[in-house]
């Protein structure tokens, strides 16, 4: 049975909401809002339905035609459909509905605090990183690709779009190498990670491999003339999602990956973290600058300010060389490492403090400023009491996940703090994922 349906917008994911006649909201892929749609139901609960295009009835003006022919099947780029600025307009409206439903604001104070979303110069070509899965080929030799959306099914694209420019085809060509490299071995491999930057042209393949012997010297030159890198390493790793890291073993080139961001020179360690749009990453840093501070000139000489989650150094960094006192916590071993390596040699004065940023805030004493850049699973239950008792004037909060953010909103309200602005950030265009950096303030 077909279903007329008329759809309003995008959702909090990869798909665009409608409603059937009963009022049941209906979720459909690659739908876009103004659309009118013929759906077959796929999935239909008490409270609300999933559906297929069968055919579109009237077209969108928010459509776009996409620019990846991958794209349906990998699930990388599931808003390439839409207009930019179709998708720039979704992305906050779901942060402002995130406000809403999860810390219970009413509308319009979530639109007053909610700015305007922040668009990314390039809405192409702009991921530093690409992770691609191996697969064993029928054959038995090695594939590389990505894992198709909701499957585990591989997709094997020859380039990646969405990638900057020094590695858009490092999917075919390090396929056809790793290919030629394993022939009919098993080499452990079981994923690939080639980071790549615009702006030092650094361009490093980072090999996960379990435990075993490795041709380490036949690697480094069969990669080496399949993508012209200047760093390839081996991580010998526990394959899943905890990816324990055992050693990095250095097979070619540096050994590390490097990036200018705000001014700074970063150096990163394959199993380390870094942002993935380097530009945007930009105007984080600038977000939280600024609201710290109220961009007050030199207002953070001499303030003690504690980043949480500092990674690498990214807020950690620009924070010293501005005159704070920072202590940075940061639990990965080799974030640690990279954090005091880029500290030194960026001449900034950071403290360094390696371990769980629950267990180590209580230890920190009364803070000025904190910013806290947490994975996507938001703050742990405890942490935001830990801050309110360390009593910043003004706390950074950097989150890539609207949900949990909106939630942690509600816990700083009830621990004496509000929310001054929140400023989404386009991290990921072609995607629902959207970065918020937003400011709050001590009653």
């Amino acid at each position: 049975m077909e279903h007329i349906i008329r759809i309003e917008r995008m959702g909090y994911g990869p798909e665009a909401v409608g409603h059937l006649k009963d009022g049941k909201a209906v979720f459909i892929d690659r739908a876009a809002p103004g659309d009118v749609v013929a759906v077959e139901l796929t999935e239909e609960k008490p409270s609300f339905a999933r559906g297929r295009i069968v055919r579109v009835e009237e077209f969108s003006p928010n459509r776009v035609a996409p620019f990846c022919e991958m794209g349906e099947a990998c699930g990388g780029c599931p808003w390439q459909h839409l207009s930019y600025e179709a998708q720039l307009q979704a992305k906050r409206a779901n942060v402002v509905a995130a406000l809403e439903r999860t810390a219970h604001f009413d509308h319009e104070a979530a639109e007053g605090l909610v700015g305007e979303c922040a668009p990314s110069k390039r809405q192409t070509g702009y991921r530093n990183k690409l992770e691609l899965a191996a697969f064993r080929a029928p054959d038995g030799g090695l594939a590389l690709g990505f894992s198709q959306q909701g499957t585990h099914d591989a997709v094997l694209p020859a380039t990646c779009p969405a990638a900057v420019k020094p590695i858009q085809k490092a999917p075919k060509a390090l396929r056809g190498a790793l290919r030629f490299l394993s022939g009919s071995q098993d080499l452990g491999i079981f994923r690939v990670g080639v980071r790549g930057s615009l702006r030092t042209k650094d361009v490093e393949i980072a090999l996960w491999t379990t435990p075993g012997a490795f041709p380490r010297a036949a690697a480094a030159k069969t990669l080496g003339s399949a993508l012209g890198a200047t760093s390839i390493v081996r991580v010998v790793a526990d394959p899943g999602k905890a990816r324990k890291v055992k050693k990095v073993e250095v097979l070619a080139g540096k050994g590390f990956w490097e990036e200018d961001l705000a001014g700074f020179r970063y150096r990163t360690s394959a199993p380390s973290f870094f942002q993935v749009n380097t530009a945007q990453a930009e105007k984080l840093v600038a977000a939280a600058m600024v609201g710290l501070t109220d961009g007050v000139p030199d207002a953070l000489k001499g303030m003690l300010v504690a980043d949480l989650y500092a990674g690498g150094g990214t807020f950690s960094i620009p924070l010293a060389r501005a005159g704070a006192d920072v202590l940075a916590v940061e639990s990965a071993g080799s974030s640690v490492r990279d954090l005091r390596r880029n500290a030194e040699a960026n001449h900034a004065d950071v403290e360094v403090i390696g371990g769980d940023a629950a267990r180590e805030l209580p230890e920190l004493g009364g803070l000025d400023a904190l910013v806290v850049d947490p994975p996507r699973a938001g703050l742990a239950d405890g942490v935001v009491e830990s801050i309110a008792a360390a009593a910043p004037t003004r706390v950074a909060y950097i989150s890539c996940n609207p949900a949990t953010w909106a939630r942690d909103v509600s816990r700083f309200e009830q621990n004496g703090y509000r929310l001054l602005k929140a400023t989404p950030v386009d991290m990921f265009p072609q995607t629902p994922h959207i970065e918020v950096a937003s400011i709050f303030e001590r009653n």
